[in-house]
């Protein structure tokens, strides 16, 4: 087949995925939602590149608009970096269902990286930066500058793109590589913020200048890592397929505890040793793991040592994603790494139920991270006690029940050892734990208005003690209403297995 011939025929395949999908019927108010929200956040872009050129200027001092807006370039690469996490594929999970056909690797990883620069999600930023360039950087530099000026931006969150998906695919390799960007982040955060002389500053801006003035050093830099950024994609994303569909697994023979404290708590203490191993042995749940307490320690520490996040909402916020975000990312798809064994669950009368309430007692264990994580905000008066106390609670007594009834609804099945190219959770959990980010802090504020400040968060307290109180009795409930289903979720487990 010629070369041509095969480029639109993947195109066409491209295309049909997503009108191929199962779900693709059962998500259309859902996928509308998510076009809204595209829409929504386009629209905030654009906003701020009309508005920050008029405030970032100071036409006394004879700085520019755009020299302000580039010594904050930073701050653009890392957001578009971890918000990557959630939007884009990698090559090797589109280039894996044709691993097997006859076509060779190397032409399928070279489009599929070709592809991820030449992407569209790479121009969302464009909202903000053209409309910003038009009024901000044309005035000062011409046309000339101004694309130049929009290029080199372009050519940065290209090469941010493949810096993403080398990370992203260094990751099935070991869990630690993950703490690559975060160090590196971290590191570039630290020299903006802590010092009273800002270095990061000067150094965007005389670069990004650089780039607006069509200077081959400023060039060579953004085309070098695109380079060293593809081949090394190529090569390592090229050898994840291949292991992915040899089933290429590295054994290695170790030790595993025994954890023999747990066993005068029955089967209860078994189910929970696998929650433990689940989350030593899973890679997709290590790095789950990994990325909720490093943005936890992230968002606090910024908090922490700068007052960008002093306003209410993102107070509120943070001491809430800090409670929520270990617990949700595992919950919300609870019951789909059981559907590996889910046969044998069902055979053992009320093995769910001890399940269900080992996984409430572990999650709720996990909290300890949070709330040693929260302590220095409190000491620096960022937090206070009775938000801290509030949030704790309501999470355990009122969040975690709701959370919780996904178990009677989901019934897909995750692989044990899930990899980069393994299974993502639904459109559906995804509005779900959106609305669980977002719904309380709504509940608090009208809590605040109706009680006060005090009494507010001692409403929450209360809910959230009732619900741990009853947790017997709706963990029951959810039991009984799974049990009804167990057919149809059965069902659903084996079809969905890999």
């Amino acid at each position: 087949m010629k070369t041509y011939t095969l480029h639109k025929l993947l195109n066409k395949h491209d295309e049909l995925k997503d009108r191929r999908h199962p779900m693709f019927e059962k998500n259309r108010f859902i996928r509308f939602i998510a076009y809204f929200m595209v829409a929504y956040y386009a629209a905030i872009l654009l906003f701020l590149g009309v508005m920050l050129p008029q405030g970032m200027g100071d036409p006394h001092t004879g700085v520019a608009a755009f020299h302000v807006f580039d010594s904050g370039f930073y701050i653009i690469l890392i957001t578009d970096f971890w918000l990557r996490f959630l939007l884009q594929e990698t090559p090797a999970q589109q280039a894996k269902p044709y691993a097997l056909l006859p076509v060779r690797q190397s032409f399928l990883m070279k489009r599929y990286l070709i592809k991820a620069a030449l992407s569209t999600g790479n121009l969302f930023w464009g909202f903000m930066l053209v409309p910003f360039a038009i009024i901000g950087v044309l005035p000062h530099l011409g046309w000339s500058g101004a694309l130049a000026w929009l290029l080199g931006y372009w050519l940065m969150i290209v090469a941010n793109s493949y810096m993403y998906l080398l990370t992203r695919a260094a990751c099935t390799r070991h869990i630690l590589w993950f703490l690559l960007p975060v160090a590196i982040h971290g590191g570039v955060l630290c020299a903006a913020f802590l010092p009273d002389t800002n270095l990061m500053r000067s150094i965007c801006t005389i670069f990004i200048y650089g780039l607006a003035q069509w200077q081959l050093w400023a060039y060579a830099i953004p085309a070098a890592l695109i380079a060293i950024g593809f081949w090394c994609n190529y090569r390592l994303q090229r050898s994840i397929v291949y292991e992915d569909v040899a089933k290429k697994e590295d054994v290695k023979v170790t030790k595993t505890s025994r954890m023999a404290y747990l066993n005068r708590f029955g089967a209860m203490g078994e189910y929970l040793k696998m929650e433990i191993k689940l989350r030593m042995r899973n890679k997709q749940v290590k790095i789950q793991f990994i990325t909720g307490v490093g943005a936890m320690c992230l968002l606090s520490g910024i908090m922490y040592f700068t007052p960008a996040y002093d306003g209410e909402f993102m107070t509120s916020f943070i001491c809430l994603y800090n409670y929520i975000v270990l617990g949700m990312m595992t919950l919300i798809t609870i019951m789909g790494y059981e559907g590996n064994y889910i046969d044998g669950l069902m055979s053992r009368r009320e093995s769910i139920l001890s399940l269900l309430t080992a996984k409430y007692y572990f999650n709720s264990l996990l909290l300890l991270v949070p709330i040693t994580i929260n302590i220095p905000l409190m000491v620096a008066g960022k937090i206070s006690l009775w938000m801290n106390l509030g949030y704790l609670f309501f999470t355990v007594g009122v969040l975690y029940p709701i959370i919780f009834q996904m178990a009677v609804y989901n019934k897909d099945t995750l692989p044990l050892n899930n990899k980069l190219t393994g299974k993502q959770s639904n459109i559906t959990q995804t509005i779900v734990s959106f609305a669980i980010l977002f719904v309380p802090i709504g509940i608090e504020k009208v809590s605040l208005f109706a009680f006060g400040t005090h009494w507010g968060y001692a409403v929450m307290i209360l809910l959230g003690i009732l619900g741990i109180a009853t947790h017997h009795i709706w963990l029951r409930h959810i039991y009984r209403r799974l049990m009804a289903r167990r057919y149809e979720n059965m069902e659903g487990f084996r079809a969905s297995r890999p």
